[in-house]
């Protein structure tokens, strides 16, 4: 009898020891799987946050590769806005000067002037008379600025704001090389070199003209005060 009494005590004890035991070992287990869970939600935050910084930096390489592709392009565009559509030549008298516009009547081969009227005169002559006068203006201007432009010394266009060597090229094509053939652009003018050149519009907008005229007058000072940004003396 006292032999079993002390095996059931003894079996009692071992359950208690053992749960004891047991509840412990299970509180750290059930520890140990929280932290499990703790660890796998982190892992899951940073993966997603890894596949977000991943698309952000997807989206910047596109940009940049857009941006290249964009700079690279650009001089070739610039370059086509500048050049514009070759044209044919402009006829010379585009190139008329203060002094050829104001040219002096037909005279006759004596150096008198010859009078477009006369009291005594017929009407079959006076219409022969008017009707040769502006044919001999038209085509006096014309014959003084070719001289003109072929007998002056070529001047350094690109000084001017707004020309660089394709635009000197071009003018240089059409027979402007002087300040003072630019400085005597009226607006007729201005508005044939804009549609042959393809120019829309830049000789008003960068003052090729106020420019020209005070290089053509040798006034450096005034020309440095207001167009400071344009070339030189010295600018090739």
């Amino acid at each position: 009898m006292s032999t079993f009494f002390y095996m059931l005590l003894a079996f009692v004890v071992g359950v208690l020891v053992g749960w004891f035991i047991w509840g412990r070992l299970r509180g750290e287990f059930d520890s140990l799987r929280g932290e499990l869970d703790r660890a796998k939600s982190e892992r899951d935050r940073f993966r997603a946050d890894a596949d977000r910084l991943t698309g952000e930096l997807d989206a910047c390489g596109r940009a940049r590769a857009d941006l290249e592709r964009k700079l690279r392009n650009a001089p070739a565009s610039s370059a086509k806005a500048g050049t514009g559509k070759a044209a044919a030549p402009a006829p010379a008298g585009l190139m008329s000067t203060p002094a050829a516009a104001k040219s002096s009547p037909a005279k006759s081969p004596a150096g008198k002037p010859t009078p477009t009227k006369s009291a005594t005169a017929k009407p079959a002559a006076a219409k022969t008379a008017a009707a040769s006068k502006p044919a001999a203006k038209s085509a006096t201007p014309k014959k003084a600025a070719a001289s003109k432009a072929a007998a002056g010394k070529a001047d350094n266009l690109r000084r001017l704001i707004g020309i660089g060597p394709v635009n000197e090229k071009l003018l240089k094509g059409q027979g402007v090389t002087t300040y003072a053939q630019i400085a005597a652009w009226t607006d007729a003018d201005v508005k044939r070199i804009d549609e042959v050149l393809n120019f829309d519009g830049r000789i008003a907008r960068e003052k090729w003209i106020e420019q020209a005229k005070l290089l053509a007058a040798g006034d450096e000072a005034e020309f440095a005060r207001r167009f400071p940004t344009a070339g030189t003396s010295n600018n090739t």
